[in-house]
């Protein structure tokens, strides 16, 4: 009998389309080899068009999930998305200050369809107190815009972005540069050293649910105890065959490919 896999937690909201949020950080950890656990933090009904409501779960919700899998079964990783309010941003701090494994952020602010998934007012706890828990944070750059006031129009923005993100206490900075034009570049930074990532621009227009699967995958590499940099690289070539391969369902925006190595 075998060890069990690496394990990893999603602390994000369902996306009832399977396209991204929860469903989408499940199929990506199956995917890259690690057991994925999850903790529910918002439902949303939402298709291929957008997101049609969304309804937050209550913050003792989020936390009884969250200390059930985590002191019963450990996680070598943790990976945030959706957390909706300020409450469950804090509470969702809370809980990450106090667990011994490093923490992928996803400042989810707007789904790929425009729609709002974080309250306003929670931009200030996501920058004291979620951040700062952070091994690495994985803003796209309308987030980054949300979170620093740094708006980013051409490449060579990126490096004073991620700096002014690193100020709010992330061990790595992120910033997802894919909606430039050109090459999708990325550009990942600790303030002392830089590694850019660049992938050729895929022309499908089925992406519904990069930002989860980034992020997801980022978090399996240090599930399986590489380095942020390998991490990231390894994430980055899997999410770039991932939007290569998606796929039209219902009559907007399809989701990527989460199996794509399977086929």
């Amino acid at each position: 009998m075998t060890g069990a896999p690496p394990r990893v937690l999603t602390v994000a909201g369902s996306d009832s389309g399977g396209g991204a949020g929860i469903q989408a950080d499940l199929k990506t950890m199956l995917a890259l080899g690690v057991h994925g656990m999850s903790v529910v933090t918002a439902v949303t009904a939402q298709n291929s068009r957008g997101v049609q409501g969304a309804w937050e779960l209550p913050a003792e919700a989020v936390r009884a999930q969250y200390r059930s899998v985590v002191d019963d079964i450990g996680v070598q990783a943790v990976k945030t998305g959706m957390l909706a309010s300020a409450e469950l941003v804090e509470t969702v701090a809370e809980l990450l200050a106090g667990t011994d494994a490093p923490v992928v952020v996803d400042p989810v602010g707007i789904s790929k369809h425009g729609d709002a998934l974080l309250a306003a007012s929670a931009l200030g706890s996501v920058r004291t107190r979620l951040l700062p828990t952070a091994t690495v944070a994985t803003p796209n750059l309308d987030e980054t815009a949300q979170l620093t006031g740094v708006r980013v129009e051409s490449e060579a923005d990126l490096p004073r972005a991620a700096e002014a993100l690193l100020e709010y206490g992330p061990r790595w900075a992120l910033i997802k540069g894919g909606h430039l034009a050109g090459d999708a570049v990325d550009l990942l930074t600790d303030g002392s050293e830089e590694h850019w990532l660049r992938a050729p621009r895929s022309e499908n227009r089925h992406t519904h649910g990069t930002g989860c699967t980034l992020a997801s995958a980022i978090a399996a590499g240090l599930a399986k105890g590489l380095g942020v940099p390998e991490a990231v690289r390894q994430a980055k070539e899997y999410v770039t065959g991932a939007i290569a391969g998606g796929f039209a369902l219902g009559a907007g925006i399809g989701p990527v490919d989460h199996a794509w190595r399977l086929r």
